[in-house]
């Protein structure tokens, strides 16, 4: 797994390169909505890209992760399906949904029943490399996802220079970005996280949290500014031994940011600490792309400490096993 994320600005360079290239039909539909479907380390590309976009793209998004497509898609839709493996069980049964009610829909996968199925039935599909985890494959799903919003003219080709500028963010950063994770992973280790993020940045928090569950194997929570403000904030009422993770971003909205110093405030006289971590970058996706890498690293590092196999996601196979059966 270290190697994978070592390689992460690599697998970019690939993306980018294997964007270009794609060979997707000419666009002329009438797209009214659009919907990327994919669960896990396949789907939380579309989780980040919908919040990349936003205030960018004049048709809405819809991001779903279950087995069927909402009410709404029809011949207007457009429908990209991520499945690393290209066999996830859920992500099959929504693309013959969309495949049903005519919607257009693109594929991004390395292979497996979705590419059989986009190869039958005439389908747009863009291959990406196999044989690796699907969630050490972020890089490959989430620019994909954005070329295709570009080929079908619902954004520009800006964010191509962001990923770019990301990359170069990386590798000069790359030896503090790996100090930085040893730090908050010994800080995390035999504590319960609890990751915030502002609103447009809840992405970034959710792959955080999914990469501690599969690489660190534990339990962690997480949630949004300002919504918890409303709710959550609330609970915090005990002393326990809770770390708090605030993911801080320049680019998020002011009002928010003022949460933020006072949210610490009140969460301070409970939580055993508040890490705050620093994204970089001169826009949101690079911003975005160097917290992903960051903490990934963090992920593996808090894996070592708790000495489990960070690659290993044995109850998950047992899941498949007996949904199989």
């Amino acid at each position: 797994m270290e190697k994978l994320i070592a390689d992460f600005s690599q697998q970019l360079k690939e993306a980018i390169e294997i964007g270009r290239k794609a060979e997707l039909t000419p666009q002329h539909y009438d797209i009214r909505n659009v919907v990327i479907a994919g669960l896990g380390g396949s789907g939380i590309g579309g989780t980040i890209v919908n919040e990349l976009v936003f205030g960018k793209i004049k048709v809405p998004i819809t991001v779903v992760k279950n087995y069927q497509l909402p009410e709404f898609v029809n011949e207007h839709t457009l429908v990209i399906t991520c499945s690393y493996s290209g066999n996830t069980e859920e992500t099959i049964h929504a693309l013959e949904d969309g495949m049903n009610r005519m919607a257009k829909i693109v594929c991004i996968t390395s292979g497996g029943s979705m590419e059989r199925l986009a190869k039958k039935a005439g389908l747009d599909c863009i291959l990406i490399p196999s044989g690796m985890p699907p969630r050490s494959c972020i890089g490959y799903s989430l620019i994909q996802l954005l070329y295709v919003l570009f080929h079908y003219r619902m954004i520009d080709l800006g964010f191509e220079e962001g990923v770019k500028a990301a990359i170069k963010l990386l590798d000069k950063n790359e030896n503090r970005i790996q100090k930085e994770a040893k730090k908050i992973a010994k800080k995390l280790n035999k504590k319960f996280p609890i990751i915030y993020a502002c609103a447009g940045f809840e992405g970034v928090a959710i792959r955080f949290r999914q990469q501690l569950n599969e690489n660190a194997k534990v339990l962690v929570s997480h949630n949004v500014i300002p919504e918890m403000n409303h709710n959550e904030l609330v609970g915090w009422t005990e002393k326990g031994k809770y770390a708090v993770v605030i993911l801080r971003n320049e680019l998020d909205y002011e009002r928010n940011q003022m949460r933020v110093v006072i949210n610490k405030e009140v969460i301070g006289k409970y939580a055993k600490s508040i890490i705050e971590i620093n994204s970089k970058g001169d826009s949101l996706i690079e911003n975005t792309i160097y917290l992903i890498h960051l903490t990934d690293w963090v992920s593996v590092y808090l894996a070592e400490l708790r000495k489990v196999d960070a690659v290993e996601v044995k109850v998950i196979d047992f899941l498949k096993g007996e949904l199989g059966k």
